[in-house]
């Protein structure tokens, strides 16, 4: 399979303020891993939550404050994410370009989302 990024539906994220993402790759195409991007327009942000499926993440644009279980940092371009599943995390666009990022995730596994704050 190869299709353009923009051939992909976006998909407003019900919770925070901003957000969009699109499944570029989900289990109807892929057994073991899915691949979304998550845009986050500038002044957005993702509330606290946890998922039950680590993450790995890869910043495509912009930066934002990141917050990882206790800990708070700024991701920006070209920066690698890992989650493990079940730690809480938030994310708060920092600057006027929006932040953008491909997330991947097992699909053997049921993702549940649990809104922390």
């Amino acid at each position: 399979m190869v299709k353009n990024v923009n051939e992909f539906a976006s998909n407003p994220i019900a919770a925070g303020k901003g957000g969009s993402f699109q499944v570029l790759i989900g289990a109807d195409k892929a057994p073991n891993f899915a691949m979304r991007k998550f845009t986050i327009r500038s002044g957005g942000n993702m509330p606290l939550h946890t998922n039950t499926v680590e993450h790995e993440q890869y910043v495509l644009k912009g930066s934002a404050r990141v917050r990882l279980g206790d800990q708070e940092l700024v991701a920006q371009k070209d920066d690698v994410i890992y989650i493990p599943a079940g730690v809480a995390h938030s994310y708060d666009v920092v600057g006027d370009e929006d932040y953008e990022f491909l997330c991947l995730i097992p699909t053997t596994l049921q993702d549940c989302i649990t809104i922390v704050e």
